[in-house]
């Protein structure tokens, strides 16, 4: 079975696919910006990254979500609600860990079929 990554660099793929499912690297909005304007960020770069996979959001079937702070729950939950294809919720995780730089305040992890 071939293994295909997308956006691939040194460190980490951005996207790899193997067989019918794409894992996604963990993904992250702009530095310093708000729980909303992150979150919006992260979901605009999960729906690109799905469409170069050949899957989209409706296709999602696990999402990871890490908060530096918990007391964002909400903040996230609204943008997510928003964007999550309702008729085709994934199972979801979230938590509460220190990020690679503390000016990131969420970041997003998704499994998906092709």
């Amino acid at each position: 079975m071939t293994i295909r990554r997308i956006e691939p660099g040194p460190r980490m793929s951005q996207a790899v696919v193997h067989g019918d499912t794409v894992y996604l690297a963990g993904q992250v909005g702009a530095p310093g910006k708000s729980v909303t304007e992150q979150t919006k960020a992260i979901l605009k770069q999960i729906d690109r990254l799905l469409k170069l996979a050949g899957s989209n959001k409706s296709k999602i079937l696990s999402a990871q979500i890490w908060l530096d702070d918990m007391r964002d729950f909400a903040e996230m939950n609204a943008v997510w609600d928003g964007w999550v294809d309702k008729e085709n919720a994934p199972a979801r995780a979230t938590g509460e860990a220190a990020l690679a730089t503390p000016d990131y305040k969420v970041e997003i992890i998704v499994v998906a079929a092709v």
